[in-house]
């Protein structure tokens, strides 16, 4: 069954709407946690717009599970990353504009800036990813770089309107987690997930990890993030493939 990753950046959202303590992402991570979550992940946004170096800090000395640190392809923060330790990485594209990520990294364009981050990353313990599209060319690129997973962005399946394009949709990135585990890559995937699609994703081969973070956070709103992250994990559960 593939792993529950709760995204808790929304939750700092929430507090920095209005620049107070509250609600405090480290304290909804232990919730997630104590709710079965198998793993946390933060974006250390470059204009800090939701999670803070002081959250990423915090929850490096009080995460129990998994860390996963996302971040864009800037010296700031692989320092950062290097610094804090994360379980793991995730690297994607990052647009100041945007109001969440937009589209998977442009791994090939990236390659050799990947390339030189990675052993970097290793060398410090840290297993490395890279976010990108459900596509041949950023695979092999993410391979040649020496990347140790991916993570599929959702988006298109999330976003698809009607049969057909929804299963072309589920297809390509049923084609692609087959060729990323053909080359060696770890598969994970994320965005755009919810209560709704998250079982036709779930039940994907080779998929180790699911990164979710708006619809948990949206649904804890109304019945506590607890309640959400087992709602959550249970719809996994009962889509995933057998072992």
């Amino acid at each position: 069954m593939p792993r529950l990753h709760v995204n808790v950046d929304h939750v700092a959202t929430v507090r920095q709407a209005r620049r107070e303590r509250n609600p405090d992402p480290v304290a909804a991570a232990l919730l997630c946690e104590l709710a079965g979550a198998r793993g946390i992940t933060v974006h250390l946004r470059e204009d800090r717009r939701h999670i803070q170096d002081r959250d990423l800090r915090v929850l490096r000395e009080t995460v129990r599970t998994l860390l996963n640190m996302e971040f864009g392809l800037t010296e700031e923060m692989l320092a950062i990353a290097c610094e804090v330790v994360p379980d793991e990485v995730c690297i994607v594209p990052e647009n100041r504009a945007e109001l969440t990520t937009e589209g998977g990294l442009d791994a090939a364009a990236k390659e050799a800036e990947l390339a030189r981050a990675t052993p970097r990353l290793q060398a410090a313990g840290i297993r490395v990813g890279a976010f990108i599209d459900p596509l041949p060319e950023p695979i092999e690129a993410c391979a040649r770089a020496g990347v140790d997973h991916v993570e599929f962005h959702t988006g298109s399946y999330a976003n698809a309107r009607g049969g057909r394009e929804h299963a072309n949709a589920i297809k390509r990135l049923e084609t692609a987690c087959r060729y990323a585990h053909e080359l060696g890559l770890g598969v994970n995937a994320g965005h755009g997930l919810d209560y709704e699609n998250v079982g036709l994703v779930a039940a994907l081969p080779h998929v180790e990890a699911l990164n979710i973070g708006h619809s948990i956070v949206a649904r804890a709103v109304l019945v506590g993030m607890e309640q959400a992250v087992r709602e959550m994990s249970d719809r996994i559960l009962a889509s995933a493939p057998e072992a």
